[in-house]
C-alpha cells in the first residue's frame, strides 16, 4: 500500500512538473505570424528562440495566389504580431490582413517601410513594386526595422534577446550583400540585360545597374498571361539584344519561357531562379541567404 502511494505521488508530481514547464516555455513567448516564407525565414533568424513564429506560405508556393485555412486565419487574429510583405504581394490575404487590423492587431507590412520603388515597366502607372528582397541591401534595412518593431513590442528581457539575435543575423546579411555585389558586378555592363518570367527584379536591376528589357508574363504578378503579340515583341527584343538566357521562376511552369526561346530563333538558355519562394529547408534555396547567393551565381554565369 505504501509503495502504491509513493508511486502515485511520483506520477502526479511528474505530471505537474510537465505542465508547469510547458506553460513556462510556450505561454510567455510572443506569437508571430508571417505571411511569406522568405520573410518567415528572416523573422525566425531575427528572433531566435525568443518567440514562436508561424509561417503561412508553404515552400515552393506562389505568394500571389496561395491561400490559408480557417485555422490559420484564426491564428492571425490571435497573434501578437503579423509580419507581411505588403504592397499587394499577398493577393489572397488582403481581407485577412484587413480583418486583423480592424480587430486591433499589430500588423507590420514591411514593404511600405523600405522606400519602395515603382515598377520600372510592366506595372500599372503608380504601382509600387513589392519584390524588394531581390536587393539584399534592402533586406538588411528591412531586418533592422523588423527587429526594432519586435523588440519594442515585448518586455525588456525578450527585447534584448531579439536584439542580440538580430545583430548576428544582420552581419550575415551584410556579408551576403557584399558577395552578391561582387558576383553581379563581375558581369560586363553591356551584358547586364534581363529577360524574366515576370517583373520581379526591379530592385536588383536598380541596385546593380541591370536592365530588365522584357518579361514573359506582363506585369508584376504571376496571375497574368501574355498574348501572342507580347511573345512576338519579346522574341524580337531577345534577338535584337542577343540575350543569352531567360530567367524563369523555379516554382512556376517554364512552358511559356520554353516557347519564347523557340520563337526567338536563337539559342537561349532557360535558367531557373528562386525568385518568390524558398524551397524545402534541404533544397537549393532553403533559406533567404542561400536563395540570393544561388540566384546571383546563376545570373552571373548565364550572362558573363
Amino acid at each position: 500500500m505504501n509503495r502504491l502511494r509513493i508511486l502515485t505521488a511520483t506520477l502526479v508530481s511528474g505530471l505537474l512538473a510537465s505542465v508547469l514547464v510547458a506553460c513556462g516555455s510556450d505561454g510567455e513567448r510572443p506569437s508571430i505570424v508571417v505571411t511569406t516564407n522568405i520573410l518567415g525565414d528572416v523573422v525566425s533568424r531575427l528572433v531566435g528562440d525568443s518567440a514562436d513564429v508561424q509561417v503561412l506560405m508553404k515552400p515552393n508556393a506562389d505568394p500571389h495566389s496561395f491561400g490559408i485555412s480557417a485555422r490559420e486565419a484564426g491564428d492571425m487574429q490571435q497573434a501578437d504580431l503579423i509580419v507581411a510583405n505588403g504592397l499587394g504581394l499577398e493577393e489572397g490575404l488582403g481581407s485577412n490582413l484587413d480583418n486583423a487590423r480592424e480587430e486591433g492587431g499589430d500588423v507590420l507590412e514591411i514593404g511600405e517601410e523600405i522606400d519602395p520603388l515603382p515598377y520600372a515597366s510592366g506595372g500599372d502607372e503608380g504601382d509600387l513594386d513589392p519584390h524588394f528582397w531581390t536587393d539584399p541591401g534592402r533586406m538588411v534595412t528591412a531586418a533592422g526595422i523588423i527587429a526594432d518593431h519586435l523588440a519594442g513590442a515585448v518586455d525588456s528581457d525578450v527585447g534584448e534577446e531579439i536584439r542580440s539575435s538580430a545583430e548576428t543575423y544582420r552581419a550575415e546579411l551584410d556579408n551576403l550583400d557584399t558577395e552578391v555585389s561582387e558576383l553581379l558586378g563581375s558581369v560586363p555592363e553591356d551584358r547586364r540585360k534581363l529577360v524574366t518570367n515576370h517583373h520581379v527584379f526591379g530592385y536588383l536591376a536598380d541596385r546593380f545597374g541591370y536592365d530588365v528589357i522584357g518579361t514573359v508574363i506582363p506585369g508584376g504578378t504571376t496571375l497574368a498571361a501574355p498574348s501572342a503579340a507580347d511573345l512576338r515583341d519579346l522574341s524580337t527584343t531577345i534577338r535584337d539584344n542577343r540575350v543569352p538566357a531567360i530567367f524563369a521562376d523555379s516554382s512556376q511552369p517554364q512552358r511559356l519561357a520554353d516557347v519564347l526561346a523557340d520563337e526567338a530563333g536563337i539559342t537561349v538558355d532557360v535558367v531557373p531562379l528562386f525568385t518568390e519562394s524558398l524551397t524545402e529547408p534541404d533544397g537549393e534555396a532553403g533559406n533567404y541567404i542561400d536563395m540570393q547567393r544561388t540566384n546571383a551565381e546563376r545570373i552571373a554565369d548565364a550572362l558573363a
